[in-house]
């Protein structure tokens, strides 16, 4: 139906989910207002008077984002509105059932395009992650995935790996049949990842194509042009391990897809869709167009772009919306492939520009659990395909995952204890804390005497209900713990002064965004949130190491993950540590800290908020 060039690198309608069909209605265009925004769209560009509806011609987009490697369903569940009012919960997700609802979604719709948002891989489950993540490109190609922003974790293992996965290649320190090119060479993904933003500084040019462009037949003769830019959150080399990065400067997103219109205008494109790998949170369910409360740092971004941009795929925040925000259409599909976007441009025949766009997110609904409301949200039919290699690698890694290596008295979660009776309101986590104590025993023989864990680094919660592999309630399995840490980092002890130890804590405050190290045992504080940041929030003298004040000329030896140690996630002073030792994996410790003290509770109050 249309052909796509591998670039070198509208007003606003409304989608009505018709309930009780899995089938998308579009509802009566809101003609006046969109014609109103589309001039209003082109007043930085070339002004052009849109042409009457009788000559518009209708694409789908389909996307998604986050899907982070998870080819199996994640095993939860998300809660939907029933017809007859209160809620339904619906076990959703599962390569085969997305392929199969891209499959649904694209029937009746002869222009359809399928797209993503970025961090397609990294901090992936094992039976994707043991692979290098082969296993989640190749199900991406078997689904018709066509352009993809990158994302901070398309990074995790640095350009040269993100490069292989765009053009192939066994991963160069596994063992082909093994780990890597299981059945035969890896070819890489069949999509194309765009990156705008990322610029080799030695050459000066993009790492990625920075733009791709689709041209579809517009049913008479004529073609339409949709171009995509694909972005990624310029703060990327924080969120990463540096020498993962070095060599590269990610720009100001807003700037780096402005810069691009005056090409794409040139080459007659006129429609553009903006893919990137930032995001934004609100209070209402995954498609409530009201957005309430809608706030996050894709807002300042999307405030930027010049207004010819009226179509923003997000990502990053994994939560799923469907937002109209500064006379822009912004989705988010969430994560895990749990939901798709279907987005629907009302596109003019005579200059290709965008005059309605309305969308609605969609559960990809499972066959793993009944649904109650069945009727409304019955599953998608899994893709062969797809379901074939999925089973495929389940079976190679079916020896691992479900070997049970403890058990719990609880559950362990990331989610901060927010009682304001509780010191947890401090910002602790029983898993987090857990994780931490692993990581202190694995290397007390290198005088560890205390670890802290960054909360991004621990990716899943342990939950005694949860069954993966047929074990009993309240048993974990390896697969499970792997999900809890599934980067592969090393341990790094290293050594503080206890005046480094007070600035590595404070650094916790020192970055947009409050973002709690996990501590293990022994280490302790109290913090108060009155006092300015500059002058540090923890309360002088309340920093302990088992049970004694740290002095600010003492040396401690500090337990880290290595992506820390080298800086990530902003807390640099970790580079001044000292005496270095890297030991083993984080994983490693994790599962024999598991095997040793099951069944696990929740850990003790280590650090305390003294203005709740």
């Amino acid at each position: 139906m249309g052909q796509d060039t591998r670039g070198q690198g509208g007003g606003v309608g409304r989608l009505n989910p018709h309930h009780g069909r899995r089938g998308l209605l579009l509802s009566p265009v809101l003609r006046a207002a969109c014609l109103s925004l589309a001039l209003a769209a082109c007043a930085r560009t070339e002004p052009q008077k849109p042409p009457p509806v009788s000559a518009a011609v209708d694409v789908r987009l389909i996307a998604f984002n986050d899907f982070h490697g998870y080819i199996d369903p994640p095993g939860d569940q998300v809660q939907a509105p029933r017809r007859q009012g209160g809620t339904v919960a619906l076990p959703v997700g599962g390569a085969a059932y997305l392929a199969g609802g891209i499959a649904a979604l694209k029937a009746g719709h002869p222009r359809s395009i399928v797209v993503a948002a970025g961090d397609l891989v990294g901090a992936s489950p094992l039976d994707s992650g043991l692979f290098h993540d082969e296993p989640a490109i190749e199900a991406l190609n078997r689904m018709g995935l066509e352009f993809s922003s990158v994302g901070n974790h398309e990074f995790d293992r640095g350009r040269a790996e993100l490069l292989r996965k765009q053009n192939g290649g066994c991963y160069p320190d596994g063992t082909p049949g093994r780990d890597t090119c299981i059945d035969g060479p890896f070819t890489g993904a069949a999509f194309r990842y765009l990156a705008a933003n990322v610029v080799d500084t030695a050459s000066g040019k993009t790492l990625l194509p920075p733009y791709a462009i689709k041209t579809l037949e517009a049913g008479d003769g004529r073609k339409l042009s949709i171009a995509f830019i694909g972005l990624v959150l310029k703060n990327t080399p924080t969120m990463v391990t540096p020498s993962g990065v070095a060599g590269l400067s990610f720009t100001d997103e807003a700037a780096a897809a402005n810069a691009l219109l005056p090409q794409l205008h040139a080459q007659g494109v006129n429609a553009v869709v903006v893919l990137i790998h930032q995001g934004g949170t609100n209070d209402g369910s995954y498609n409530d167009k009201s957005c309430p409360g809608l706030r996050g740092d894709i807002l300042p971004v999307v405030d930027g772009l010049d207004p010819a941009i009226r179509v923003i795929v997000s990502a990053h925040t994994h939560q799923a919306y469907n937002c109209r925000y500064a006379g822009r259409l912004l989705t988010s599909a969430g994560s895990y492939g749990r939901f798709l976007t279907a987005i629907d441009l009302r596109m003019s025949a005579e200059d290709g520009s965008i005059l309605d766009a309305g969308a609605d997110n969609i559960p990809v609904v499972n066959d793993k659990q009944a649904v109650a409301d069945s009727a409304a949200y019955a599953p998608f039919p899994a893709d062969t395909g797809v379901a074939a290699l999925v089973a495929h690698y389940d079976a190679l890694t079916a020896p691992i995952t479900g070997r049970v290596v403890g058990g719990l008295t609880a559950d362990l979660t990331r989610a901060p204890l927010t009682d304001s009776a509780s010191a947890r309101a401090s910002g602790e986590t029983t898993l987090g804390e857990v994780v931490a104590d692993s990581e202190l025993e694995a290397t007390r023989a290198q005088g560890a005497v205390a670890a802290l864990i960054n909360p991004g680094g621990v990716r899943a919660d342990l939950l005694s209900a949860q069954i993966s592999a047929g074990e009993k309630p309240g048993e974990v399995t390896y697969g499970e713990a792997y999900n809890v840490l599934p980067f592969g980092n090393h341990l790094v002890t290293l050594t503080l002064s206890g005046t480094q130890l007070y600035a590595l804590l404070a650094e916790q405050w020192g970055r947009k965004g409050v973002r709690m190290l996990q501590v293990s045992g022994g280490l302790s504080y109290a913090w108060d949130d009155s006092r300015p940041v500059e002058a540090g929030k923890i309360v002088p003298g309340s920093l302990k190491i088992d049970g004694k004040p740290v002095q600010p000329d003492a040396s401690y030896r500090i337990t880290v993950v290595d992506f820390l140690a080298s800086g990530g996630d902003g807390y640099t002073t970790l580079t001044e540590g000292t005496q270095s030792v890297r030991s083993g994996l984080d994983i490693e410790a994790f599962t024999a800290y598991l095997q040793r003290h099951s069944p696990i509770a929740a850990p003790a109050d280590r650090v305390v908020r003294v203005d709740r």
